[in-house]
């Protein structure tokens, strides 16, 4: 990752051609003479209410009806008027507690909401030619590393992941020396998000080890910052296992804000958790649904159903992608916490940590290939048995 790597080629959009072309066409418009005869009376504007279907035993689909104009008489019948039916987004209910500072419920909703508004997905590997899912996880193992240097916070680890890998869903076929700097990019965005006292920018290019100077950094902060329009708050996977772990330790009359939970038993799924996201399938699930699974292997899917509402069925593929991912790490020493200096004890679970990722990624695929060939295998299933080809049948005597 020290290759040395040219001042970044991409540009934004330029603004000016298409503000001149604006221009250009309302002056024309001016122009050119009106014609009253053909203008139609505008159609007055339609209000909508929705109508409250909540039934005693859960929720309902609503019923959206078109209101009558406030200049008309409001009709004794409403059969005449449009009726549109839409499912419910927040089928899931609160597992959070009564909050002393917010609603519960608007605090989960607004969770789930993210959900829907920050978009990850492993296809754009098929807009970069030049990159190989093994870049990737090299680049995360390489900003892991460097998080623990710095003692930057997970979360922080975990958005710079979520930057990278939105910023490339946005682009087209980036160039592979420039990743280390994107990488390096997205973390400096993030230190300056979550951290209260972010490194500088000149300590991130040293990093680079020369590769990256401050002035590639602060020019691609800009880039990134324009493709990913500014949405910067996603809730990552590190969030949804704090928020999950949080709930079943959660105890009567106690701050909801104070961790409660234990700090050996998370720096164990949050290990797995880091394994997990340097695998670009892992892009194939939701965070929410990511987290659940890897805390799942730490405690029971009751436990799993009660904090964070999901059922088994859309948790179930994604315990079994993580599978090898445990079992890879079952060979390994139990993770300890780590102590870092100036971080008070009671911090450090959420400092991110560094091991050897790479070499624990290339045992997890091997043991996921071993798995997907002996389920495709027929001497592990009923066998499905086929007429032998006519060369092998034998002749009758």
């Amino acid at each position: 990752m020290s290759r040395r790597s040219g001042r970044i080629t991409l540009q934004a959009r330029d603004e000016n051609a298409q503000e001149q072309s604006t221009a250009v066409t309302l002056r024309k418009r001016k122009l050119e003479p009106s014609n009253k005869n053909k203008l139609q009376p505008a159609g007055k504007k339609r209000s909508y209410e929705i109508q409250n279907c909540w039934s005693e035993e859960g929720s309902s689909p609503c019923v959206l009806i078109e209101t009558p104009h406030k200049e008309m008489e409001e009709p004794a019948d409403r059969s005449g008027f449009k009726q549109y039916r839409f499912q419910n987004l927040f089928i899931k209910p609160s597992p959070i507690p009564c909050l002393s500072w917010a609603s519960s419920d608007d605090v989960w909703i607004k969770m789930l909401n993210k959900e829907l508004k920050y978009v990850h997905d492993k296809s754009y590997l098929e807009q970069h030619p030049k990159m190989q899912p093994k870049m990737r996880a090299i680049l995360l193992d390489w900003l892991f590393e460097v998080s623990e240097v710095y003692c930057l916070h997970r979360q922080t680890a975990y958005l710079a992941q979520d930057y990278f890998d939105r910023f490339m869903l946005t682009q087209d076929d980036v160039n592979k020396d420039y990743l280390q700097l994107i990488g390096i990019t997205a973390l400096f965005i993030a230190s300056k998000i979550e951290e209260i006292y972010p490194p500088k920018v000149h300590e991130f290019a040293y990093v680079t080890d020369g590769a990256c100077d401050t002035w590639d950094i602060q020019r691609t902060e800009l880039i990134v910052l324009k493709a990913l329009d500014w949405n910067l708050c996603p809730e990552t996977p590190i969030s949804w296992l704090k928020l999950y772990s949080q709930v079943e330790a959660q105890q009567d009359g106690e701050n909801f804000l104070v961790p409660q939970f234990s700090q050996d038993t998370y720096i164990q799924i949050t290990q797995l958790l880091d394994l997990c996201v340097m695998d670009i399938s892992s892009l194939d699930f939701s965070y929410s649904i990511l987290a659940a699974a890897a805390f799942c292997h730490f405690s029971t899917f009751d436990v799993v159903h009660k904090v964070s509402g999901l059922s088994w069925e859309s948790v179930a593929p994604c315990v079994r992608w993580i599978e090898p991912f445990v079992d890879t790490l079952k060979e390994l020493p139990k993770a300890e916490l780590k102590t870092f200096a100036k971080v008070k004890s009671d911090d450090r679970h959420n400092i991110q940590t560094h091991i050897d990722y790479l070499h624990l990624l290339r045992n997890a695929q091997e043991r996921q290939i071993d798995t997907t060939e002996c389920h495709l295998s027929p001497v592990s299933i009923e066998p499905i048995l086929t007429p032998p080809s006519s060369t092998e049948k034998p002749t009758n005597p």
